[in-house]
């Protein structure tokens, strides 16, 4: 039986009465790299944000490894999300006056590493995010892919539980987007759990679980083999699905 690491039932979010999402029921497992796809305003970040204790839905309950969310404080929501979520965002949100490097480490710190074990961790990952170079600039003095990966860097110096991914290539170009989408996939063939949120089929492929979100409401799901690189048929298949969802 598959291990889960967080589940929804019947999880709701209304903003001014208005539903953006309808119920939905989900159990993200250990080792899946489950993405959600849908059209614009479907509920996609909603969902990963309620998912993530970052924002509070409106209904519904939500478990962490069957321990109850629902209903938590912030200081717990706060702890669980230092120590046991990883996050990456379509715009990096590095603190502008510190080097990536130092935006790495301070997030090893703050997750509550000892410093030797932070800065341990943050030389492994500028190895494995090829940021050796670049490890002093300040974000705006690096490119998009440096400051990309190194929020990936961030994201993942605590070895998080389950690692939220939204639209994490979304403003980025093909070059970039490949290297981060390669080092999202590396991450899940080491073990690491993945939820990502995306509207780029390219991106999508990477994942072994697709769901489609419409209206707020989860409406299709597709399993696909561990990705292993380009694959004309798996292409295909996620295609002919995504057409089926109306997308």
């Amino acid at each position: 039986m598959r291990e889960t690491v967080l589940s929804a039932r019947n999880l709701v979010k209304e903003f001014d009465r208005t539903p953006v999402l309808r119920g939905i029921d989900l159990d993200l497992c250990a080792g899946d790299f489950t993405v959600v796809m849908g059209a614009s305003g479907s509920g996609k970040s909603t969902l990963l944000y309620c998912l993530s204790g970052m924002d509070a839905a409106s209904g519904g309950q939500l478990r962490y490894r069957g321990r109850a969310l629902t209903g938590a404080g912030e200081k717990e929501l706060t702890g669980l999300r230092a120590e046991a979520f990883g996050f990456v965002f379509q715009h990096a949100h590095l603190v502008s006056n510190l080097t990536l490097y130092e935006n790495i480490l301070l997030a090893g710190l703050i997750g509550k590493l000892s410093q030797g074990e932070a800065e341990a961790r943050a030389d492994a990952l500028l190895e494995r995010m090829r940021l050796e170079q670049a490890k002093n600039r300040l974000p705006a003095q690096a490119s998009g892919g440096e400051v990309q990966r190194a929020a990936v860097a961030r994201a993942v110096i605590g070895e998080p539980d389950l690692l939220f991914a939204d639209e994490p290539t979304g403003a980025l170009n093909r070059a970039n987007t490949g290297e981060v989408l390669d080092l999202l996939t590396g991450l899940n063939a080491g073990g690491q759990s993945i939820l990502m949120v995306t509207h780029d089929k390219n991106a999508a492929l990477r994942g072994n679980r697709v769901l489609y979100l419409a209206d707020g409401a989860l409406t299709g799901e597709l399993a696909l083999p561990p990705y292993a690189g380009q694959d004309r048929r798996r292409e295909e298949r996620l295609g002919s699905w995504l057409n089926e969802m109306g997308w």
